[in-house]
């Protein structure tokens, strides 16, 4: 059930617009009356609201489209940092082109459009809404890059709010997977993060961003399921008992041969002493 939210008449930019999460929260907040401007590669409308062409990795890419929406919206109300990229990694390699150019966008990209747009957001009393990931809490096997990335995310929201929060609010929404293409790299890999996550519906991960946007206490940092909200607390005020459980489903997974496919993985058999389709101890499955 839709909880309701005042936003007729907000001014809201979002990022990554033309995405799964950013055309459908496009689509939701402009048919609730709000007046929405976003941002991505390419510059096309997204969800019934206009896109503007820009690259989150380049200050003066930034810069220009921040400055274009504001000038059309005449001012800001709330920011919705969205855009973001997946992919798989070993946290025990070095961190590769890949890796940088994730952080890059997914921590250091919100960064640049939250700078760009704090002035207005200080001046209207507004809020940035970062869409995160419960990967930021719940380590998952050779998902370093997306979750540590994401952990840098909710730090700098934890920075922003420490240092702005008597003028603005500062929410991270926490989804856990959601089958969109930002998975498409993984998959590739021959890793499915299906395996290890409950998959959560793309509805309820805009109604939660909406909500976020418009609510009049939107929340510090919000799941987008009841059972996703449990897990969120669990992972973050019992962190060793989160561990184990995530130790245990990890060996189960490998013995089961879930990574079987992924060369990424030989090392995580190799320590779980599972050789590709047989189980420790040379049975095969």
């Amino acid at each position: 059930m839709s909880r309701p939210v005042a936003l007729a008449g907000r001014r809201v930019v979002i990022t990554g617009a033309s995405g799964a999460f950013g055309r459908a929260a496009s689509a939701k907040l402009t048919a609730q009356g709000a007046r929405v401007i976003g941002l991505d590669l390419r510059a096309e409308d997204s969800g019934g609201a206009t896109v503007l062409e820009c690259d989150v990795t380049d200050e003066e890419s930034v810069s220009l489209a921040v400055g274009q929406a504001l000038e059309r919206l005449g001012g800001l109300d709330v920011l919705v940092n969205n855009a973001g990229v997946g992919g798989p990694a070993d946290s025990g390699r070095p961190p590769g082109e890949a890796t940088i150019g994730m952080f890059d966008v997914n921590a250091f990209g919100a960064w640049r459009v939250t700078a760009a747009a704090l002035e207005p957001l200080l001046e209207s009393r507004g809020r940035v809404v970062f869409v995160c990931s419960r990967m930021a809490f719940l380590g998952i096997p050779l998902g370093a890059a997306y979750g540590v990335s994401k952990r840098a995310l909710t730090a700098y929201a934890d920075a922003l709010r420490a240092e702005y929060g008597t003028h603005l609010t500062v929410t991270c929404v926490h989804p856990a997977y959601v089958k969109t293409p930002i998975h498409a790299t993984t998959n590739q890999a021959g890793l499915n993060v299906q395996d290890l996550s409950r998959e959560e519906p793309l509805d309820a991960v805009v109604e939660t961003i909406v909500h976020a946007c418009g609510a009049a206490r939107p929340g510090r940092d919000v799941a987008t399921t009841r059972g996703g909200a449990l897990q969120l607390a669990v992972a973050r005020h019992l962190p060793g008992l989160t561990d184990r459980v995530v130790a245990r489903l990890v060996r189960k997974r490998v013995h089961a041969g879930v990574f079987d496919d992924a060369e990424l993985a030989a090392g995580l058999r190799e320590r779980h002493g599972r050789t590709a389709g047989r189980a420790p101890g040379g049975t095969p499955h």
